[in-house]
């Protein structure tokens, strides 16, 4: 398998260096360079053409929105595919909202794990979004005509009123019972496997094995992207 090609545009030092030590140590990934401003950042991008883009929000120069938006002007002109994930301390659901309308891939908070990262990174590298916990929820709630552009697709699931034959047949051989709807409803809440078994008057075992079969009938890897799923196609509202 082909290394994915990665760029850094930060200007944080301390940042800047954590992420080049975990990239270089991973396998997987082709650290190919950094930059500590958009300028410089250009520069690189137009010269390495990387799998993905880290860009930091608050740059010096220029705004990182504005930064992903020339990035993938650029590609675009120069015919090839890119990624741009956002890394930043600002979880303001309206820079969030900036970000993907200007064609960031992916959104991550700075203190995010390494491993999650790396994570993140691969998600975005196969095609499909990684959205920070923190504010995923609260954006999908508020915001839900953005589900209409395919955001949070880290995963295959099948839409209900999908006309594609095989998605129709995938979506018959797992069907969700009456209670893991219920529970998913309470996920997409933001409820906690504690708060579901009060609210449903059940165990909290019980709780977490339906949580379980609604993963695997979501192929989901988690109850995040498992919410994200069910409030994309409408299985909740």
């Amino acid at each position: 398998m082909s290394k994915i090609s990665v760029i850094v545009i930060e200007d944080n030092d301390l940042t800047r260096v954590g992420i080049r030590t975990t990239l270089q140590q991973n396998q997987d990934i082709q650290f190919v360079g950094e930059a500590v401003n958009a300028r410089d950042g250009l520069t690189l991008f137009k010269s390495s053409k990387p799998d993905i883009t880290i860009v930091d929000i608050g740059l010096p120069d220029k705004d990182g929105i504005e930064l992903t938006r020339e990035i993938k002007l650029i590609a675009k002109g120069l015919n090839f595919q890119t990624k741009v994930l956002i890394l930043t301390l600002n979880d303001d659901k309206q820079a969030v909202l900036a970000a993907f309308a200007a064609g960031a891939d992916s959104y991550c908070m700075k203190d995010i794990k390494y491993d999650n990262l790396l994570e993140a990174l691969h998600v975005t590298y196969n095609g499909n979004t990684w959205i920070d916990s923190t504010v995923s929820r609260s954006i999908l709630q508020q915001n839900p005509s953005l589900l209409d552009r395919g955001f949070y697709g880290a995963s295959k699931f099948i839409s209900p009123a999908s006309n594609n034959d095989e998605d129709l047949e995938f979506l018959q051989m797992y069907p969700l019972t009456e209670r893991e709807l219920e529970v998913l409803r309470l996920i997409a809440s933001g409820f906690t496997n504690a708060k579901i078994s009060e609210e449903l008057y059940i165990t909290v075992g019980t709780v977490k094995s339906h949580v379980r079969n609604i993963l695997n009938k979501l192929c989901a890897d988690d109850r995040t992207q498992a919410a994200v799923n069910a409030l994309r196609y409408g299985i909740v509202n």
